[in-house]
């Protein structure tokens, strides 16, 4: 207990020498956060919270290096607020219980409030998160809770339901210069004690590979800063063939099971969807790029070949099955050709879902609507002699053999009811269908169509 009263460590930290770069130049107000306009923009929502001093609990999630745990630190500075951290990872149910006894006793002694942040949050446990509840409940402590993960998904619902849930968003290109910039100036926190000369693109090619990751870039500067030595005028010349040295390969921020890789496939697919080439190809490069199972793609081109082009163009599911045995055939990185291929002939096809959500209609009738028999012709030959010994005289008992007829086509019942589901459109090869289909069902008694969905 000898540091009970010691300063709330949000106010003492003062950045070492030996710290790297992206600690030492970590923000220390609202002002100087990079990015995250939507949420910190004057007027927002959570700024006028923060500067207020009216919020509760709260949960930022987004991907690595977007200021999760900065902007709970400024956050603890800007309201007055001691501020603990703990990690998902590392931290248990009894370092939970001592950060919570010294917020209590913080506020009992001084009537100082305790902001209880949480790294990586979605690592606790159910029972470990369910400790937290009460104390944020009677205020013991403000808790702020960091995740690269969906928090619908995988942090508790009562704890969720009792914060304010906010996104994070990858820091634009323009405002992660803004931050090398300012680092490259500032003599205390930054590399402004060394005299340096960095060419505009050299910054540009570091915060564009950075993939909107702050500390990722920061890091690469100091890397590229300090391995650099002073030319004979003893400055030192940061150039893009330097910058491009120190951040060789651009880390995609992908996860394999969460939300960006949910969100690229969405994207892949709709653009194939949508008839756009080029974007289908760049999603296709982004999963490819990340170590996406290329065969995870392989079936999602044979699903959309039928969801999306279906009888518009038969010919894409062909491609796209070809593509997918292609893939097992020659294996990566080859593979990606045929993935390629597949991908732009799906893209450009013309487009028809009359056969899927003609499947969909059928489907809520049997689900929702009466059963309906097999019609007493349409039987084996045993069940038809029985159904017409006791049934309806009446009903047709001959089956037309529709081969025997001109354009091997005949006009018969097939339900006993008669339902309307498939409706081909005009694109493609379907619209040949449509003609054909039009035809066979002049000749026969217009059928009933069922009710919509």
């Amino acid at each position: 207990m000898s540091d009970l009263f010691a300063n709330p460590p949000a106010l003492a930290h003062k950045p070492q020498p030996a710290e790297p770069l992206a600690a030492r130049m970590r923000p220390r107000s609202l002002d100087e956060l990079a990015g995250q306009a939507h949420l910190l923009a004057p007027g927002k929502l959570l700024r006028r919270a923060i500067e207020s001093d009216r919020f509760t609990s709260l949960i930022f999630h987004g991907p690595p290096g977007t200021g999760k745990t900065t902007l709970a630190s400024v956050i603890a500075r800007s309201t007055g607020s001691r501020f603990e951290a703990l990690n998902g990872v590392e931290s248990n149910v009894a370092e939970i219980r001592a950060k919570i006894d010294q917020a209590r006793t913080w506020r009992e002694l001084r009537g100082e409030t305790t902001v209880l942040f949480i790294d990586e949050i979605h690592r606790f446990n159910k029972a470990q998160q369910d400790v937290l509840l009460p104390h944020i409940e009677r205020g013991v402590v403000r808790f702020i809770g960091a995740t690269t993960q969906n928090p619908y998904f995988y942090v508790n619902s009562p704890l969720v339901s009792r914060s304010q849930v906010f996104q994070l968003e990858p820091v634009p290109v323009p405002d992660v210069v803004s931050v090398l910039q300012r680092a490259l100036a500032d003599p205390e926190r930054g590399l402004g004690y060394l005299h340096i000369v960095a060419d505009p693109a050299a910054l540009f090619h570091l915060s564009e590979k950075s993939d909107g990751d702050v500390r990722k870039a920061l890091t690469a500067l100091e890397l590229a800063v300090l391995t650099t030595s002073p030319a004979a005028d003893g400055l030192i010349y940061l150039t893009l063939a330097v910058a491009e040295e120190s951040i060789q390969r651009k880390a995609v921020v992908y996860d394999a099971g969460g939300d960006a890789h949910h969100d690229t496939i969405s994207a892949f697919i709709k653009s194939i969807r949508g008839s756009d080439p080029d974007a289908a190809l760049y999603w296709l490069a982004k999963m490819l790029h990340a170590g996406e199972d290329p065969r995870f793609i392989s079936r999602r081109l044979v699903i959309a070949a039928s969801e999306d082009i279906g009888l518009a163009d038969s010919n894409a599911l062909r491609v796209a099955l070809d593509a997918h045995h292609a893939l097992e055939f020659v294996g990566m990185p080859e593979g990606r050709i045929p993935l390629a291929h597949a991908t732009v002939y799906l893209a450009t096809a013309p487009k028809s879902n009359t056969a899927y959500v003609a499947l969909g209609l059928a489907m809520a009738d049997v689900e929702t609507g009466r059963t309906l028999a097999v019609p007493i012709h349409l039987r084996t030959p045993t069940r038809k002699k029985l159904a017409a010994a006791s049934g309806d005289a009446s009903a047709p008992t001959e089956y037309l053999y529709p081969h025997d007829f001109d354009g091997a086509h005949i006009p018969q019942a097939y339900l006993p009811e008669g339902r309307l589901y498939y409706r081909p459109g005009e694109q493609g090869m379907e619209k040949r269908i449509k003609e054909r289909l039009d035809l066979w069902r002049a000749a026969f008694s217009s059928p009933t169509p069922p009710p919509q969905p």
